[in-house]
């Protein structure tokens, strides 16, 4: 894939920016008589209860003599102790006494006040929401992968409009869909949303870490009222590959089980090969399919079928 010059430029520029930034807040760690990289030493110490020093060098990236001699002087001072143990000094567990642990909460509490004061309290409530929201983007974007905490809930204030506007985003830059699509499927939300809640209908938002990290909805079918449609399943690339589609998915299908429906269709692009894969594994078979030029593309529309049996 290719980087635009623009793109590094603007990364570049970012990061002067926000070493600036950072400088700001490590200013309040020189209030006391432990430097920069002593209160760093300190804080991963507090969270790691008990580690080693070889441990330490390597998540904070220091050169390991350098450590070491910051160790030393911390030991001096009565903030960490080395704990007893046969074999190599240099892999003897370190943790912090518990005057050390008085340091680093007194060090996290200056480290609290300075974002505060330097970042948040400038700004309204509402470009706080959003500054926070950009820091979570960067770091789900760039760090490596784990398992955070999936919630699936419903829609807040304002969070339909930016399901339209994400999706007709993303189906532009992936797909090249045109307005046509941005078009459709603010006319399927509003079918979602002046739909009577019976029978049943749900929408259900994928959050991770406090992103919008995917959803999807469900209401009765045009067709036929014991039949419940699936539509806009959409995941956030970054989010990708971590399972969520399949969830959301599977949590359609669970509520339209409950709620008496016999069966579920849905209409999808057979382009979109990941979502069709979900719909496979959930169960879903090909109906019928139809070519057509849609979004100025030329598509070959699916329509997908699953039979439920209703509990009960």
């Amino acid at each position: 894939m290719i980087v635009e010059p623009e793109e590094v430029a603007q990364v570049r520029a970012f990061n002067r920016f926000y070493t600036h930034i950072i400088g700001l807040l490590d200013e309040g760690m020189h209030q006391t008589i432990h430097t920069l990289s002593e209160a760093r030493v300190i804080y991963e110490l507090n969270q790691a209860g008990t580690t080693t020093s070889a441990s330490i060098a390597e998540t904070l990236g220091m050169d390991r003599a350098q450590l070491s001699r910051l160790v030393g002087k911390l030991v001096s001072q009565n903030l960490v102790a080395i704990l007893p143990r046969a074999g190599d000094r240099r892999s003897a567990p370190l943790a912090l006494t518990l005057e050390g642990r008085k340091v680093a909460a007194h060090l996290n509490a200056m480290s609290d006040a300075a974002a505060a004061r330097t970042l948040l309290e400038p700004l309204t409530p509402f470009e706080r929401r959003d500054l926070v929201g950009a820091m979570r983007r960067i770091e789900a974007l760039l760090a490596e992968p784990d398992d955070p905490t999936l919630i699936l809930r419903g829609p807040r204030i304002g969070e339909i409009g930016w399901l339209i506007h994400r999706q007709a985003v993303l189906y532009n830059l992936e797909q090249g869909w045109n307005s046509e699509f941005e078009t459709l499927i603010t006319r399927i939300y509003a079918d979602y949303e002046a739909a009577p809640g019976t029978p049943a209908k749900n929408l259900w938002i994928a959050e991770v870490d406090g992103e919008v990290a995917g959803s999807v909805f469900m209401l009765p079918s045009s067709e036929s009222e014991d039949t419940a449609q699936l539509r806009m399943l959409y995941v956030e690339p970054m989010f990708r590959g971590r399972g969520i589609g399949g969830r959301l998915v599977a949590e359609c299908i669970a509520f339209a089980r409950t709620s008496g429906y016999r069966r579920m269709m849905l209409w999808t692009q057979d382009c979109l090969s990941s979502a069709r894969a979900i719909y496979q594994k959930a169960g879903f078979t090909l109906a019928k399919e139809e070519r057509h030029t849609l979004f100025g593309a030329d598509l070959n529309g699916q329509y997908w079928v699953l039979e439920l049996t209703p509990r009960g």
